[in-house]
């Protein structure tokens, strides 16, 4: 079963009311989904393989840790998703760079992906699938499929915001996928949207409302 990492730390709390209040204007709110997005990859990738290497200190030599070379990649979910490469890539930089482009049919309501660019080496990386806001679930489920139709099976979901109903959807689609957030909201409302969350990210981000 899916596991649900809540990444509570004091700094990332802090940013996040900041980012809830409305009152946050665009640039503002821009450069907090960024340097969240970097706190929370800091215990999104706690676990990476390590290997032993010896370093020439200017007075000895060490013994040290590096990273044993597990290929990254990240997808941002889009158009919001973009809003979190960038802290996300200041500590990876190493790391490839994929896109899914998802939009609801109106007839099924059900989300099509329209878009979907991967590192062609997909399914030789660990994939970090970013999202501010995990409502229904739908986007991220959809995405999760369009990277495992392309033969990824090491893929991990980090949100801002999450619902229980967003949460569970994506647990009972995708049971081999971690889900990393910083705050699981109370609940949706009629129109989807999480409650108390922070508005439409995606709007609030590029200025669109």
């Amino acid at each position: 079963m899916s596991r649900v990492i809540v990444i509570d730390h004091p700094l990332v709390m802090h940013k996040l009311s900041i980012l809830r209040d409305k009152k946050t204007g665009t640039k503002v709110f821009r450069e907090l989904v960024s340097e969240i997005a970097m706190l929370m990859a800091y215990e999104v990738t706690r676990d990476l393989p390590m290997e032993e290497r010896l370093v020439e200190t200017p007075v000895a030599v060490a013994k040290t840790k590096v990273l044993s070379g597990k290929k990254l990649g990240i997808v941002p979910i889009l158009r919001a998703g973009l809003g979190m490469v960038d802290g996300v890539m200041n500590l990876i930089p190493a790391a490839k760079i994929g896109h899914i482009g998802l939009y609801r049919d109106p007839e099924t309501l059900k989300p099509v992906d329209y878009y979907c660019k991967l590192p062609p080496d997909v399914e030789e990386r660990d994939i970090i699938v970013l999202d501010p806001m995990l409502a229904t679930g739908g986007s991220a489920v959809a995405a999760i499929d369009a990277i495992k139709r392309n033969g990824c099976r090491s893929i991990r979901l980090v949100n801002l915001i999450a619902a229980p109903e967003g949460i569970k959807t994506v647990a009972d689609a995708h049971p081999d996928v971690d889900i990393y957030v910083a705050c699981v909201d109370d609940e949706l409302n009629e129109h989807g949207y999480i409650m108390p969350g922070l508005g439409d990210a995606g709007d609030r981000l590029f200025g669109t409302k």
